[in-house]
């Protein structure tokens, strides 16, 4: 019995010192699958943060967005590597920067979101951001979603069901809702690493992500069309843009 309680005793201590996937900083390169977030900008726009920032093309300028490309995630079954060493500094050229505007409307997002989950991936910044638009513009977004003129209030599996019915090769197992708040804050889907659809991990779990029985959509705010107000404004540089959860 003593040697017993000695053995409990010790893989006590080894598992309270031993991080968790979520805490860990993980390796470049070495994750299970990708999470795609897509973020519903107006939700964003209405927390008081957003509000605060003067000139955010975002919520501001003159192109209205709905969904946006938040990110890609890499992630493991359980939890997800973030801000991994990398060779090089994780630097994105301007250049890059510019190019994204259009599906990620701000220069901090874009910055933010390769140094804390890009560099997990082993992709440099050209790369990263080349897959993550390749997933994004392969995901049709739903007719009803794509000018919401005024306040929706849906459950998540309402949101969910319009994705599956615009998107026939995504299946339920692949997609996730989350809240922000009462509103929606993201969607989810996953990717292998060979960037196929596939079943999400217990990252994605819905009951994690969004409880509510019903959310609510923001209406995308006024302005010029997509085709008429194709460039955006750079923002200053700053973490932590679109209150990224990870």
């Amino acid at each position: 019995m003593k040697v017993l309680a000695r053995l409990i005793t010790a893989w006590l201590a080894l598992t309270a010192l031993a991080p968790t996937p979520a805490s860990a900083e993980g390796r470049a390169g070495e994750f299970d699958y990708y999470a795609l977030v897509l973020n519903w900008s107006p939700s964003y726009c209405a927390t008081p943060a957003a509000q605060g920032r003067r000139g955010e093309p975002q919520c501001s300028g003159d192109r209205p967005y709905s969904f946006i490309l938040h990110g890609l995630w890499p992630q493991y079954e359980r939890g997800w590597p973030s801000s991994c060493q990398t060779s090089e500094r994780p630097w994105v050229p301007e250049e890059l920067i510019r190019q994204m505007l259009d599906i990620m409307p701000s220069k901090r997002l874009i910055i933010h979101e390769y140094r804390k989950h890009g560099t997990c991936s082993g992709l440099n910044p050209q790369d990263y951001f080349r897959t993550s638009r390749q997933l994004f513009e392969g995901i049709k977004i739903p007719a009803r979603f794509q000018t919401v003129d005024a306040y929706l209030t849906l459950s998540p599996e309402e949101v969910e069901r319009e994705f599956l019915q615009a998107n026939p090769d995504l299946k339920p197992e692949m997609i996730s809702i989350a809240c922000k708040g009462r509103n929606l804050g993201d969607l989810r889907i996953c990717f292998g690493r060979d960037l196929k659809l596939r079943s999400c991990g217990a990252n994605e779990r819905q009951e994690k992500l969004c409880s509510s029985d019903k959310i609510v959509m923001p209406p995308v705010r006024a302005g010029r069309s997509r085709d008429q107000g194709e460039n955006a404004e750079n923002g200053g540089e700053r973490d932590g843009e679109n209150d990224d959860r990870y």
